[in-house]
């Protein structure tokens, strides 16, 4: 049973060959300008999925002969690959997808860093997350139903921004509750040197 992430890169790839037949390195631009904010999906892996939809039968490719410069194939959609497209859709719009957020390990064990350092650190994560909200906020108008993808990355930085502002208060409301009680504690971690 291919990976979730599997089956959306094929739907994205099948979404759009179905725009018409189109070489590799102009699906690879699209996805970088289009779909970089819901898809990680690298060359290699774009290359990799196109051959085993081929296998399947999904698309085909021919080789394009330009009158300067290296050989490209050119993908096309098939009869199966469209119908493989409508499948994909419905299941990826239908079926709840969990989301795990790697940095969540670390917060599982932030008691494990000093109160300041955990702030420090979790400060420069902040500042990323809304370098990346404001890279969004900029970034050019989509067209279409695509401006819902690019929607929901702002909605969830935003969201993911809220609950880290939140946490960085409650961090910083306990570091300033020691230092009353203890008077000015050593920002060290606990972590053995």
């Amino acid at each position: 049973m291919p990976l979730p992430e599997d089956e959306a890169n094929e739907l994205l790839l099948l979404g759009l060959l179905r725009r018409g037949p189109t070489h590799g390195y102009a699906l690879n631009a699209l996805i970088a300008h289009d779909w970089d904010t819901c898809a990680a999906l690298k060359k290699p892996t774009a290359y990799y999925l196109l051959k085993r939809m081929a296998q399947k039968g999904w698309v085909t490719w021919n080789k394009d002969h330009p009158a300067r410069g290296l050989q490209r194939r050119i993908y096309r959609l098939t009869p199966e690959g469209e119908h493989a497209f409508w499948q994909l859709l419905r299941k990826n719009l239908s079926d709840y997808h969990p989301i795990y957020f790697a940095g969540d390990i670390g917060l599982s064990f932030l008691d494990a860093l000093s109160p300041h350092e955990a702030r420090d650190l979790l400060q420069k994560r902040l500042a990323q997350i809304q370098a990346r909200r404001l890279t969004l906020e900029n970034a050019p108008a989509h067209a279409g139903a695509v401006a819902l993808a690019l929607e929901h990355q702002r909605y969830h930085l935003a969201a993911e921004a809220h609950w880290l502002e939140h946490v960085l208060e409650t961090l910083t409301t306990y570091i300033s509750s020691q230092e009353y009680i203890h008077g000015n504690p050593q920002p060290d971690s606990i972590e053995p040197a």
